[in-house]
């Protein structure tokens, strides 16, 4: 066992203290273990390695079976490696047998935060108060850390298509990793085309009523005045609901997922555009 301020070995003589007592503060997970346990030699190299990961989140406490025999009856070990988590002293999760890292994770994150997830939260939080430029650098740091995070990724999108960085956005969200994000990054993408195709140029100015009414959404939406844009897209809406084909719709779609539920006018303009279509 690896020295750590966050791993340590109980017995049935310091289990009520080192396990119960602390997990009134904080999530302990016990690895009931034994040497002669061959999935043992794998699974608990990589609990100590996602433990010092946590830096504190959590304890791991190590029971050895055969001289703690008692401890594996009381909580009902019947094959090892058996790993149980307990909270304000009470066992609140478990598995049993060598399982997959990504697994080890998953259930290590749903008894105790990782530091990413706190950062995500944070970053998210930022999103939320429109502080783009703080929850992009977070978003950023979170990537190089978990370059895996499909939540982060999608942050990251939200981030750069608020701050009109077409391109940037569009690469994003045009390699999106399959994902439950994966259909909210596909509700953006066309949002970041579109911008991109007019910070390159490639939508020409029209006299043309609705078109005009169109391009100036777009320019709204660069310059930040979401709500502006939505207004003149559901206008737009009202007189030809194909219009580009449907393009206007799908910018308002795109609109209400970048605002996100938490935005107080994401429901009224939602419940406007269900007005306009049906």
């Amino acid at each position: 066992m690896m020295a750590s301020d966050f791993i340590i070995n109980v017995s049935e003589v310091d289990f009520e203290y080192q396990v119960l007592d602390y997990s009134e503060n904080v999530p302990v997970v016990v690895d009931f273990w034994a040497e002669w346990c061959s999935p043992c030699k794998y699974l608990g190299p990589v609990l100590e390695k996602l433990t010092e990961e946590a830096q504190g989140a959590f304890r791991l406490a190590k029971v050895n079976v055969d001289e703690n025999p008692k401890l594996a009856i009381r909580y009902g070990v019947h094959g090892i490696p058996a790993v149980k988590a307990f909270k304000n002293r009470q066992m609140v999760s478990e598995f049993v047998g060598a399982i997959s890292e990504p697994r080890i994770r998953e259930f290590l994150r749903s008894i105790a935060p990782h530091q990413i997830d706190l950062k995500l939260e944070k970053a998210l939080s930022l999103l939320d108060e429109r502080k783009f430029k703080i929850s992009e650098e977070i978003f950023r740091e979170i990537l190089s850390e978990e370059p895996g995070s499909s939540a982060a990724l999608l942050g990251l999108a939200k981030c750069i298509l608020f701050q009109g960085r077409g391109r940037e956005s569009l690469r994003i969200l045009s390699n999106f990793p399959t994902s439950k994000e994966y259909y909210s990054a596909q509700q953006l993408l066309p949002l970041a085309q579109l911008i991109d195709q007019f910070q390159a140029g490639l939508i020409p100015e029209s006299d043309q009523p609705l078109e005009a009414a169109f391009q100036n959404a777009l320019r709204l939406i660069l310059k930040g005045n979401i709500e502006a844009a939505m207004d003149g897209l559901l206008d737009i809406l009202c007189e030809n609901k194909h219009f580009r084909e449907g393009a206007s719709r799908k910018i308002m779609v795109a609109l209400l997922e970048l605002l996100g539920e938490s935005d107080p006018i994401t429901q009224q303009y939602r419940t406007e555009l269900a007005s306009a279509l049906f």
